[in-house]
């Protein structure tokens, strides 16, 4: 690692004068300013994090807060492809990223806490219980703050539009002839009560009828959660044609409960997912399913992040709608061409 002392010995100059020229100050000549910062880009320097913090006010670190109940950390597909997209977008624009727990070596603290002690200059909420006493302590902070698919007031929200992804799940469905649809939902949260209020919403402009046990209760991120809601639903005495999985990840119980009873996708019953994963489009057959733009939700939340850090005079809260689109694969049948 170069240090100042080493370009002072180079220019044949103190690491007084060294420090003056890369800081930035005007008691020294230009031509001795140049020359120093000339030579600390050709020796590889490196300044110093504390320094460049003492001098912007800024640690150039921000914070993560990330806890899914699944305790699938960075295996759960689409949350880390969020969390790539926002590490590539914050670390172009000089940040680093730690993640946030509850402690401080084997010292337990907040996570409001945590974030003090790291001198963090933001965070992105992505994943956790949103009214957690202490999640809602550090929304309530100074720090500034974006969430992912969740709106707290007075932060901006990134936020994957699971109302017209669903709507347009059930359209395709529909379209394909099916009037008899299933849905396993996962547990209870904002995208939870979107998905399923536009599954609701969208069957009733359709005109059709959706029995209180056509709805199932799952579990995101959670194939053993899901395989059982399907084992309910196909042994109901008029099954549905068509099973909504809670995601692409939990299908994969579902897919393995419906072959264990003999029976094929999509000739006996159709399935969707929702998310998009890679593994969505490895399976066979191809699952059909509504893809989130992970990595413009990654994306837009360091931008904005780093915007209401940089520039929090004039940066207002905002709630960003993300748009998806629905990958057909070859899950559902074509239940017209019967007709």
């Amino acid at each position: 690692m170069v240090s100042m002392k080493d370009i002072a010995l180079r220019c044949n100059v103190s690491v007084a004068t060294v420090s003056k020229a890369l800081s930035g100050r005007k008691d020294i000549g230009e031509d001795t300013r140049r020359r120093i910062c000339k030579m600390a880009d050709e020796m590889g320097y490196l300044s110093n994090a504390a320094a460049r913090a003492l001098k912007t006010n800024r640690t150039y670190n921000i914070g993560v807060l990330f806890v899914d109940e699944q305790h699938s950390g960075l295996t759960h597909d689409y949350f880390s492809a969020i969390l790539q997209s926002f590490k590539v977008e914050a670390e172009k624009r000089g940040y680093s990223i730690t993640f946030i727990n509850r402690y401080v070596g084997t010292r337990q603290t907040t996570y409001l806490q945590h974030c003090q002690y790291r001198g963090l200059d933001g965070v992105l909420i992505a994943s956790v219980d949103f009214s957690d006493p202490e999640v809602l302590e550090l929304a309530a902070s100074q720090i500034p703050i974006v969430t992912i698919d969740h709106i707290y007031n007075n932060h901006t929200a990134i936020i994957s539009n699971n109302v017209a992804g669903m709507s347009d799940l059930v359209r395709f469905v529909y379209a394909k002839g099916h009037r008899k649809i299933g849905l396993i939902r996962g547990e209870l949260t904002n995208v939870t009560n979107n998905r399923v209020t536009s599954f609701y919403r969208t069957c009733k402009e359709l005109g059709i009828d959706v029995p209180d046990e056509y709805i199932q209760e799952g579990r995101y991120h959670d194939a053993v959660a899901c395989a059982a809601a399907t084992e309910r639903l196909l042994e109901l005495p008029d099954p549905p044609t068509c099973i909504f999985f809670s995601d692409d990840f939990s299908g994969i119980g579902g897919l393995d409960v419906i072959r264990e009873k003999g029976l094929r996708i999509p000739e006996d019953i159709s399935v969707v997912g929702y998310d998009g994963i890679h593994l969505s489009q490895m399976l066979s057959p191809h699952l059909t399913t509504c893809w989130q733009d992970t990595t413009t939700l990654g994306t837009l939340s360091a931008e904005h992040l780093i915007r209401a850090i940089e520039e929090p005079k004039t940066t207002l809260p905002e709630q960003i709608m993300v748009s998806g689109k629905i990958l057909e694969g070859a899950t559902v049948k074509d239940l017209t061409a019967e007709e």
